[in-house]
């Protein structure tokens, strides 16, 4: 009867054992996908005030934007809703590997981010330009405005800030906390020119004249933006995310969204600068 027992209670515990092993493995099991639907939600990253990327409603609360768009698109690929939570360009990375949301888009594939989150494949390319109310800028390269005798303004620690420790040593460079507080520096005449991407340089001077025109420097510093995604995310989900940008900027559908972000400040394909491709 003893044997029994022990045969008994023996065979309890590896049951126990057993089903604590199978639970550990199907949750292993589940993928990204899985999680998001089960949520019936896909949580981006939205940046306030950042057209033409994203842009809230203060009353409504709906978002705009080419981001959210895209991110809509996403959405509806995986059955579920989007919603947009709020951050920062900064905070953004920062979310995507605390989970509290999935994606990141719109990011500068700059090597150091790659240690913090995974980058998709290119949704899109972004150049690096000058935005400036001197029209002898223009048609300059790097090489020339790497020059004490111009005053560039910057936003700290933003990936144009990059740019100019990397290709403009020699200039006067004046960084500020905000990159309002930089388009000030232009349009007040405290600086020259203020480096920024395509996009962010056409929506500044549609807001503020006084900032001047975008111009591309050479050479053209044409740069991936990507999708950010947790470190800890499998295979399938990166997969699915990557193969999803890559479709959408091959058959042309990011650049309709991008030009319909900037549909709001009259601009279109035709006012890009010369010298850009949205594909690369």
């Amino acid at each position: 009867m003893a044997f029994i027992k022990r045969l008994t209670s023996g065979l309890a515990v590896a049951a126990v054992a057993l089903a604590a092993t199978l639970g550990v493995a199907q949750a292993q099991d589940r993928s990204t996908i899985d999680e998001i639907r089960d949520r019936g939600k896909l949580r981006i990253a939205g940046i306030l005030n950042e057209d033409p990327y994203f842009s809230k409603d203060p009353r409504s609360g709906e978002w705009r934007g080419f981001v959210v768009e895209m991110g809509k698109d996403m959405a509806n690929e995986l059955g579920v809703e989007l919603e947009v939570v709020e951050s920062s360009w900064a905070n953004s990375i920062l979310d995507v590997q605390s989970g509290k949301v999935d994606l990141a888009f719109a990011l500068t594939a700059l090597p150091k981010r790659a240690m913090a989150v995974h980058f998709s494949a290119p949704t899109y390319y972004n150049s690096f330009v000058i935005i400036s109310p001197k029209p002898e800028l223009g048609g300059k390269s790097w090489a020339d405005l790497n020059d004490p005798a111009y005053t560039i303004a910057v936003d700290l620690g933003s990936s144009q800030d990059q740019i100019t420790k990397a290709y403009l040593p020699k200039a006067n460079i004046l960084r500020f906390k905000t990159r309002d507080e930089a388009v000030l520096a232009v349009a007040t005449g405290k600086a020259d020119a203020i480096i920024n991407t395509v996009f962010n340089g056409m929506v500044m001077t549609k807001k503020n004249a006084a900032v001047g025109a975008v111009y591309v420097p050479t050479p053209i510093l044409s740069s991936p933006s990507v999708i950010g995604m947790n470190h800890n995310s499998d295979d399938v989900w990166r997969g699915f995310v990557s193969a999803w940008a890559d479709y959408n900027r091959r058959v042309g559908n990011n650049q309709t969204w991008i030009l319909m972000g900037l549909e709001p400040f009259g601009l279109g394909l035709d006012d890009l600068p010369s010298g850009f491709d949205i594909n690369g």
